[in-house]
């Protein structure tokens, strides 16, 4: 063979040699389609604004498996406005997600897309979980369930409901822990050591109000409603501008068959905080429940307004129009519903 064949054929092994490594160190992963890299935004800024299609993209990006966590969760707080079956194995996949910050955020998805008995067998097995932040999530979620409708969850979540007991009381030092702890004895009925536990976190932080309303319920499960109120109307008097205490009284007064009083509360508490959604919503059921039906519905309309995406408030406002007869006013919100949702199942059930 001459020089010039041998050095040519020389090259070619060469090159088929370089060409079998490259081929072997190759990611063969499938990349995600360059139309979806670019509208991870522009989706979730959809689905925020609750604009049509919003359902769609969500779910699409959702399905991507190139996301950052932080971008996972930001998706994932979205999704209980578009439920759907394909929502819930969306969430459902990231309980596995290899990141603890998005299986918490999977997590609190679920507890908004599920009603209990269901969110139970998808929390369930969650209790058994290695990271000890999960097990205590999924606790938290369950929380308000019944035995029966945990099932074969029961034992295990009082397990990590001990253990949980036991990770907040060494934490002598922080005021939330204590609240948490208050929280979990005043869930149990277990009074005595809820008091001392929501004693130590008022005294490592007097001014939380968050743990003044725990006070409040833990004096009102006592039967000690006349003490129960004269907190409210100290710390009113201390902080007559908070909007959350006068959510709290409203909410003590309608537990205690005050709906009138309750409604100057709540419409008070939506004053000092206009931007508050909840209280707006809460404002909205109140009038209603005292037949005031068209403040309620403009309070709910006024919610979409500022918030199109928010599932719970147009619903709610769909049955307060079928209520008056304004059957053209429910179809335009379930037109948008289902532009937003068409496997909204509020829809399948014929809202």
């Amino acid at each position: 063979m001459s020089n010039a064949l041998r050095y040519v054929a020389i090259g070619l092994a060469v090159l088929i040699v370089l060409g079998l490594g490259s081929s072997m160190l190759r990611d063969d992963t499938p990349q995600p389609v360059q139309s979806l890299k670019h509208s991870y935004s522009k989706s979730l800024d959809q689905a925020r604004n609750g604009q049509p299609g919003a359902a769609r993209v969500l779910y699409q990006q959702l399905a991507r498996t190139d996301l950052t966590p932080k971008r996972r969760i930001a998706l994932l707080v979205q999704l209980p406005n578009y439920p759907s079956p394909q929502a819930l194995k969306l969430a459902d996949a990231d309980l596995a997600n290899p990141s603890a910050e998005v299986r918490l955020a999977a997590i609190d998805s679920i507890h908004g897309l599920v009603p209990g008995p269901q969110r139970s067998l998808l929390l369930g097995p969650l209790l058994d979980d290695q990271e000890q932040a999960i097990r205590f999530a999924a606790t938290r979620a369950l929380l308000g369930l019944n035995a029966v409708d945990l099932g074969l969850y029961s034992a295990p979540l009082d397990k990590v409901l001990d253990e949980y007991k036991q990770f907040l009381q060494a934490q002598t030092q922080s005021s939330s822990a204590q609240l948490q702890l208050a929280r979990l004895y005043l869930h149990d009925g277990d009074f005595p050591p809820a008091s001392e536990a929501l004693a130590r976190a008022l005294k490592l932080d007097p001014d939380n109000l968050q743990a003044i309303a725990t006070q409040v319920q833990l004096l009102d499960r006592q039967g000690l409603a006349d003490q129960a109120r004269q907190v409210l109307a100290d710390q009113l008097t201390r902080h007559p501008d908070s909007a959350f205490l006068q959510q709290e009284l409203g909410l003590w007064l309608l537990h205690h068959d005050q709906s009138e009083y309750a409604l100057l509360a709540f419409a008070r508490a939506l004053e000092l905080a206009p931007d508050n959604n909840d209280y707006r919503y809460t404002l909205a059921i109140s009038l209603h429940s005292l037949d005031l039906i068209g403040p309620a519905q403009q309070q709910l309309e006024d919610i979409l307004r500022r918030q199109p995406a928010n599932r719970k408030a147009r619903v709610l406002l769909i049955e307060y129009w079928k209520e008056t007869g304004q059957l053209q006013n429910v179809q335009v919100l379930q037109a948008e519903l289902e532009q937003q949702n068409p496997d909204d199942p509020a829809l399948q059930q014929g809202l």
